[in-house]
């Protein structure tokens, strides 16, 4: 009889975009596996490998209790009807209501903190919540890992994590499919944000980076890849209003980013925090463009101060500003300088990086 493995996640594209070596890798190797997540167009991707899919509404940025109470009880059906061996939840709201649903019927749950959220650092009130949610929904886990160390210090320091942990090096990078890309001419300078565009994401910092440089600058361009949150729909009059004045250029959300990162020369990525370890931010480098990203958990580890991008202070427009002009006034030589191709050691082991 074959043995069932569970993922739990809170978007089809995470769990595509992260996980499909893991999942490709247990379904040849004679695994069932189950996919409980919203529906999107990965899920039809999932399912014509061989996997089950059981839609779950998960609302990623909600704090309604009477919700999430609903999904745990959601969480309990599903496991008391498929009767996994083991549970692998990815993401905030999978890992603390799985790990507690997991934790009533004893079924085997392994989490992965992809980033504790910027409510881990924001109201003193959502944290104490969070904090217990965390310390219940993971006191059975059979190994907690995590993408960073200040992640992990959290946690285990503050004795919210007890059980085995593990610190892993992010989800990683495919090198087969993010493939170092020759860098783009010499006479423009073009940036992307690519990302839920969201207030915690940093798109107003970068709406009014792009807004103070593209009058300096005119030649410079930013690109905005995403889609907006339902919970933040003030967005879309906001990128129309930026966009209808020349500062951005919007493409909406792509199911393929790779094409859009090697025809740029740097990603900026200006989240508050709740990084795990920065997916996009490995891929662009892997591809050979440019980082400039918040000097946050998550992001940070991935940036070579002043070999392979920038760091600036996190909500800080004029400090983001400051280090997008000084990217721009490197010469095409410098810029070339700074990417190189990635080392082959950190291709992706789809089983070691859970």
């Amino acid at each position: 009889m074959k043995k069932k493995v569970l993922l739990l996640g809170n978007h089809g594209f995470v769990i595509y975009n992260f996980r499909k070596e893991l999942i490709q890798r247990l379904l040849n190797e004679g695994y069932e596996v189950y996919i409980s997540l919203p529906y999107d167009e990965k899920v039809d991707i999932m399912i014509s490998w061989g996997c089950k899919f059981v839609e779950t509404n998960v609302d990623r940025r909600g704090t309604n209790p009477a919700t999430d109470l609903k999904l745990v009880g959601h969480y309990v059906k599903i496991l008391k009807d498929i009767k996994p061996d083991v549970v692998l939840t990815y993401t905030i709201k999978p890992n603390l209501y799985g790990g507690i649903a997991c934790r009533i019927l004893n079924i085997p749950c392994i989490n992965n903190i992809t980033g504790l959220g910027s409510g881990f650092s924001g109201n003193p009130a959502l944290k104490f919540l969070l904090t217990n949610l965390y310390k219940v929904g993971l006191k059975k886990s059979k190994c907690v890992f995590f993408q960073n160390t200040e992640d992990m210090n959290t946690l285990v320091k503050n004795n919210i994590v007890k059980g085995p942990y593990k610190l892993i090096p992010g989800s990683g990078v495919n090198l087969n499919e993010y493939k170092f890309v020759k860098y783009p001419p010499d006479g423009r300078v073009k940036f992307v944000f690519i990302g839920r565009i969201m207030r915690d994401k940093g798109i107003d910092q970068y709406l009014e980076a792009a807004k103070v440089i593209k009058k300096k600058y005119p030649e410079v361009n930013f690109d905005i890849i995403g889609f907006i949150e339902k919970s933040q729909s003030h967005y879309n009059n906001l990128i129309n209003q930026y966009e209808s004045e020349g500062f951005v250029n919007y493409l909406g959300y792509q199911s393929n980013v790779k094409p859009f990162i090697e025809e740029v020369n740097c990603l900026i990525q200006p989240s508050h925090g709740g990084e795990g370890l920065s997916n996009v931010l490995l891929e662009t480098a892997a591809t050979g463009r440019s980082l400039i990203a918040s000097n946050i958990p998550g992001c940070r580890e991935t940036i070579d101060e002043g070999r392979n991008g920038y760091t600036f202070e996190k909500k800080n427009t004029q400090s983001l500003i400051e280090k997008i002009e000084k990217f721009i006034n490197l010469t095409y030589s410098e810029k070339k300088k700074w990417v190189k191709h990635p080392d082959p050691k950190l291709k992706k082991n789809s089983i070691e990086i859970l």
